[in-house]
């Protein structure tokens, strides 16, 4: 009977641990709709409604060439302090007054995912 408990228990916490990520997921993807596809495009191309009244292109975040160049941490940074506290685009707001950490880090996550890289580390 102590072996079955604990196999359900294990079963149990499996299916939690992997809904939590299903949803943190989803959450991030949430975030970047509502913050960042004005700019970047629905499907984050560097496309969206605002370029036409843009100086400077936004970023592609389908760019893996381009994505990979950056480290996870330069890219926190661009979300969380704007694009000038990475020598790029002042068009780039600071979030970091907007989103937690944690949501600045799932969007991190979410970009790569986006791009299907890595970042320069």
């Amino acid at each position: 009977m102590k072996v079955m408990l604990s196999r359900v228990m294990m079963v149990l916490l499996t299916c939690f641990l992997s809904s939590t990520q299903v949803l943190a997921a989803e959450k991030a993807e949430d975030l970047y709709k509502n913050y960042c596809w004005q700019c970047h495009g629905m499907t984050g191309n560097g496309n969206g409604v605002n370029v036409r009244d843009m100086s400077v292109q936004p970023r592609d975040h389908t760019d893996a060439k381009e994505m990979s160049a950056r480290s996870d941490d330069e890219i926190f940074k661009a979300i969380k302090e704007g694009g000038q506290a990475i020598s790029k685009s002042v068009l780039m707001p600071p979030w970091g007054g907007v989103l937690s950490d944690d949501e600045i880090h799932s969007l991190v996550k979410y970009l790569r995912h986006l791009c299907q890289c890595s970042g320069n580390q």
